[in-house]
């Protein structure tokens, strides 16, 4: 039979399959004898006759290519940061200004706010754990110098209820990151006219040792052309295993959230990439005055004073 009589015979059995009739089950292998003999004298086609299409692989290759490429970019600009001048200004702390100084917390200033014949600022750095602060206090009791750390500003500021900027600081110093300088900057610079408003005899002859700062580049620009220039830095230099192990022993009573080993980890990181480059950059200036620190607190001060006295700064008392 020719494959033109299939149709109809095909007809027949689908009249025959309609549930009026019941019929045995039909194997796969049944069903290809069945139509063996139509389809066996059909056109047979050689397939080294067959010439293999080649526009639709290059198709899918270039479709393919271009596609992930266009992912991949989408990424890229997803995920690097906008340049500084299209992000999106950073408000200042809410911190009101003295009302004799509404421009106290302008972004930008022509001029510093205060002079450096007037009013002497010097930067304390080290790493965590150095000993910072209790030679701050030794030189604040001796010199009478206005200490302002900008931990404990930045701490208090986050503590403070009424803060737009407390989880935001307790995220960046929590993970031993640095606080946007905007943020600090504005908090060191309402602290020092605070200070001056209240002080007898006002600005002139003011002394501050600046603690913890500048611990950036920017900050450390930032801070001498809008704030005041720095007289110089002193810096505590320390082993990191002697500053791990203060910081350990510390957090047991401190109760500050980065006195922990991880915190400890990233901060000791975060001052080697970010603030040794402030302390050579002063150095070129010849603005830096360095303490081996990792003796003990009295042998540390015996050699501040001297260092001190170097710079034409003595004791009070």
């Amino acid at each position: 039979m020719s494959l033109r009589a299939l149709p109809s015979r095909l007809e027949t059995l689908t009249r025959l399959s309609k549930p009026r009739a019941i019929l045995p089950p039909v194997s796969v292998f049944q069903t290809y004898q069945f139509i063996r003999p139509y389809v066996a004298g059909g056109p047979r086609v050689d397939p080294a006759s067959q010439k293999l299409k080649f526009w639709p692989i290059v198709f899918i290759f270039f479709g393919g290519t271009g596609t992930f490429m266009y992912m991949v970019k989408s990424r890229a600009n997803a995920e690097s940061p906008k340049p500084r001048s299209q992000q999106r200004p950073i408000k200042m702390p809410a911190i009101n200004p003295p009302a004799d100084n509404p421009k106290l917390s302008a972004p930008a200033k022509d001029t510093p706010t205060f002079s450096p014949t007037s009013v002497s600022v010097i930067f304390v750095l080290g790493g965590p754990g150095a000993g910072k602060g209790t030679q701050c206090a030794n030189l604040v009791r001796d010199y009478g110098f206005k200490h302002l750390s900008a931990g404990d500003l930045l701490r208090e500021e986050q503590d403070r209820p009424e803060s737009e900027f407390g989880s935001m600081i307790k995220d960046y110093i929590t993970n031993g990151k640095i606080v946007p300088m905007e943020v600090t900057v504005q908090l060191l610079e309402n602290a020092m006219t605070d200070y001056m408003k209240n002080r007898e005899g006002g600005a002139a002859g003011s002394r501050f040792l600046i603690d913890g700062f500048p611990r950036k580049m920017d900050q450390a620009l930032r801070f001498e052309e809008a704030v005041c220039p720095s007289q110089f830095t002193l810096f505590f230099d320390c082993p990191e295993h002697v500053m791990q192990e203060r910081l350990i022993n510390r957090g047991k009573t401190s109760g500050r959230s980065d006195d922990n080993a991880e915190s400890i980890k990233k901060r000791f990181r975060t001052f080697v990439e970010t603030s040794m480059p402030v302390v050579d950059y002063f150095e070129t200036q010849g603005k830096v005055v360095t303490v081996e620190a990792s003796r003990g607190p009295d042998e540390i001060y015996e050699e501040v004073k001297k260092r001190m006295g170097e710079k034409g700064l003595e004791a009070l008392k």
